[in-house]
């Protein structure tokens, strides 16, 4: 019955995990929308990246990285294939909620720098964490390249 207890207590524990990340807030570096055939393409913002919740534990073991509560970056996107990925010179992680409800998660798509390719329509939000913890300068890039 202990084993059930704690099994249960688990499950409990985890199914609120992804509610750390609050999506409804307003994003801390802005809103922007795009729609496909953009240009100049790749458009920028610069963020701080990093935060004071673990994104493995937060969102998925499949994430990494030390991110915000509140989304860094907004993206309302108008169109077919894109990719969002971040320079810096810090290791930096991506996280993100998709249009689809689903969580996105790269680290290391490029040297430390992540990125991921995501399709159609609706509201992306967008967390830029730190691999090793702390604040570091970053900049958040939409492609359709």
């Amino acid at each position: 019955m202990k084993r059930v207890l704690a099994a249960a207590a688990v499950l409990a524990a985890s199914a609120g995990m992804a509610s750390a990340q609050d999506y409804s807030l307003n994003p801390t570096f802005g809103t922007y929308a795009l729609q496909s055939g953009f240009m100049p393409d790749p458009q920028s913002v610069q963020v701080n990246a990093g935060g004071s919740i673990d994104a493995s534990s937060a969102i998925s073991s499949q994430c990494a990285g030390m991110i915000a509560n509140a989304p860094d970056v907004r993206l309302n996107w108008s169109g077919g294939q894109f990719s969002i990925f971040v320079t810096s010179n810090a290791d930096t992680t991506l996280v993100i909620n998709a249009a689809d409800g689903q969580w996105y998660c790269n680290d290391d798509w490029d040297g430390l720098d992540p990125r991921v390719t995501l399709s159609g329509s609706g509201q992306y939000d967008i967390w830029v964490g730190t691999f090793g913890g702390g604040i570091a300068p970053a900049t958040v890039s939409v492609t359709e390249y």
